[in-house]
């Protein structure tokens, strides 16, 4: 698993509405001033963070962005998986084992060091599975 720019960002803007969405929706400029992301790169996270029902767009004057759902159910994972077209685990199915291939290899044997990053996607992926969005908001309650 990568941990691209799109991929943190999304988890970020999530998390930025999440904070400050109590009594009314976050716009997407407001977004983008608190943590210095583009407003047009949020329009593309947020249109595919809309079409897998994480967030509901509001209308209108004082319209933007709410959480769709409890933020004890809305897992990093499914963030990530939510702004990305690819697999979460990068690379190609091996077709005589079924595994993910997830090291950066041009022949078609596996490389020497294919299990290794095999499973640390997978320890990444199960990590982030079972961190939440209100587990982040209480980290973030913390250190203020």
């Amino acid at each position: 698993m990568r941990l691209t720019t799109r991929r943190r960002y999304a988890v970020t803007a999530m998390l930025d509405v999440a904070m400050h969405q109590q009594n009314r929706p976050v716009s997407l400029t407001d977004i983008s001033q608190r943590q210095g992301i583009s407003q047009s790169y949020l329009e593309q996270i947020f249109a595919k963070l809309r079409r897998e029902r994480l967030v509901k767009s509001v209308r209108g004057p004082g319209g933007g962005y709410v959480i769709n759902g409890d933020l004890e159910d809305i897992a990093v994972t499914h963030i990530i998986d939510a702004i990305d077209e690819k697999s979460l685990l990068e690379g190609k199915i091996d077709c005589n084992t079924g595994k993910m291939i997830t090291c950066d290899c041009d022949r078609q044997t596996s490389c020497l060091t294919q299990q290794l990053w095999s499973d640390l996607s997978d320890v990444m992926h199960e990590f982030l599975n079972h961190v939440t969005l209100a587990q982040l908001m209480e980290q973030h309650r913390e250190y203020l």
